[in-house]
């Protein structure tokens, strides 16, 4: 792991003065990081080997309501202790907090001191292993896609989330000038996170008015994803020291471009050389890599809700957007839902463009390996790739077109269940029916506007 303090670092930074404070955090179903604020020398005496936090902080909605029909924790269970040992090697400076250090924790019960199998770190753990065992490291990166507004969070949240300004007035991927104006949020941004250990590479303006991308540098799967999670909240934190709201929503306006978490994934050999690439093959991808991007396709639908897990994840998917409706691939074609990049080269890779700004890159990263591992060990054959303006491929097989579709196919999955196990599988596709039941007994805007008068 990338941390870039050691334990016998932070005792010196306490004694010095420059560290006070510890922030223990695990990461959540939602991907959030929770946890507690140790003073540090109370973390050096004994919080080091672990803490504890309550059970259900694995089986809340995003507001942290205690959500019923979870079979590993409820009211009636009493809702106990999880373990939360901190992984040493993950911990690191906090730059944009002062005397601030973090680390991030592994959840486990605590009876047996086992990892809980449904926290999203030991889910992708189990898969990393299973690759493992095969030989091959999974090296992965992801696309944080995010949107900066004018107002604090404080501000927009007194409005009601009503009328909200971007930071900028206009399309501004690629803007120099119009993300000139921003650099009082991204500057920090990157500089801090890269002063924490976390290998930024760059921003950029996206798509659209006050939309952003961050691009963190490929790392390991578990590397991959504690720098996602740690940079969402980053981005978050620095937003509002600077009085701006940002949101990871995929689809904040029916007429803004959605907001996606792009995964870049190939996989490598013990001994460092790209499994992906065979320069004797076409478009340099091995035979390995057309079994594990045919896995990745054939199974999409089944792990789609970990990459779109809530109503509005759904929104996005739109033609002319960039963001993919169709489960197919192509050669450095953005209307795919994959898109082959490197061809030809030792980075060949795969992109998978399904997943949105609201994924747990955890859970997002540890299904697409399970899927892939699939496709290797079934030998599956990749169709040809497919040209011109996907968008309008009608034979195509399409991503699920909302989230009772997702949970549906989830649910039906035996690659998953075989995976993860029914127990996980039931976990998460609980998550998915509280987020469904939640929204179906709302009243919108929408409905009251439509149909007050007309109905």
């Amino acid at each position: 792991m990338a941390g870039n303090l050691t334990i016998d670092a932070l005792k010196v930074a306490a004694t010095e003065g420059r560290i006070d404070t510890v922030l223990a955090c695990m990461v959540d179903m939602q991907g959030r990081l929770m946890g507690k604020r140790f003073h540090v020398q109370h973390f050096l005496s004994s919080a080091h080997e672990e803490t504890h936090g309550c059970n259900y902080l694995l089986a809340t909605d995003l507001e942290m309501y205690t959500v019923p029909g979870y079979a590993s924790t409820s009211w009636a269970g009493g809702y106990g202790d999880y373990i939360l040992k901190p992984d040493l090697s993950t911990l690191r400076l906090v730059p944009w907090l002062e005397g601030t250090a973090m680390v991030l924790c592994d959840v486990q019960d605590h009876h047996t001191h086992a990892d809980v199998p449904h926290s999203p770190r030991a889910m992708l753990k189990a898969q990393i292993a299973r690759l493992d065992a095969l030989g091959f490291t999974a090296m992965m990166a992801t696309e944080l896609e995010f949107f900066l507004f004018a107002k604090s969070f404080d501000e927009i949240r007194k409005s009601g989330f009503r009328d909200l300004e971007p930071i900028s007035a206009y399309n501004e991927d690629y803007h120099i000038l119009a993300t000139t104006k921003e650099e009082h949020v991204m500057r920090p941004l990157r500089n801090h996170l890269y002063a924490a250990g976390i290998p930024v590479e760059n921003t950029k303006g996206e798509a659209e008015a006050g939309q952003e991308e961050l691009n963190i540098r490929y790392a390991d799967a578990l590397n991959c994803a504690d720098y996602h999670s740690i940079a969402k909240h980053a981005v978050k934190e620095i937003a509002w020291q600077q009085g701006h709201g940002a949101t990871f929503l995929p689809k904040w306006h029916k007429d803004r471009t959605g907001s996606s978490s792009h995964v870049h994934q190939s996989l490598w050999t013990k001994d460092g050389k790209p499994a992906f690439y065979d320069p004797s093959k076409p478009h340099g991808m091995s035979d390995l890599m057309r079994h594990y991007m045919a896995g990745l396709i054939k199974y999409a639908p089944d792990y789609t809700y970990f990459l779109a897990p809530y109503i509005n994840s759904y929104k996005r998917f739109q033609k002319g957007t960039f963001a993919p409706t169709r489960m197919v691939w192509s050669i450095d074609n953005r209307t795919a839902g994959f898109r082959l990049c490197g061809e030809d080269t030792k980075g060949v890779r795969v992109e998978c463009r399904i997943g949105g700004s609201d994924l747990n890159p955890y859970l997002a990263l540890a299904v697409q390996i399970a899927a892939g591992l699939r496709g290797i060990e079934e030998k599956l054959e990749l169709a040809p790739p497919m040209t011109g303006d996907l968008y309008e491929a009608q034979k195509a097989q399409q991503i699920p077109r909302s989230l009772r579709d997702a949970l549906s196919a989830l649910n039906a999955s035996s690659m998953l269940r075989e995976a993860f196990g029914d127990k996980v599988v039931d976990h998460y596709l609980r998550a998915g029916e509280w987020e469904q039941e939640e929204f179906d007994r709302v009243v919108t805007d929408y409905e009251i506007a439509r149909g007050f008068e007309r109905a």
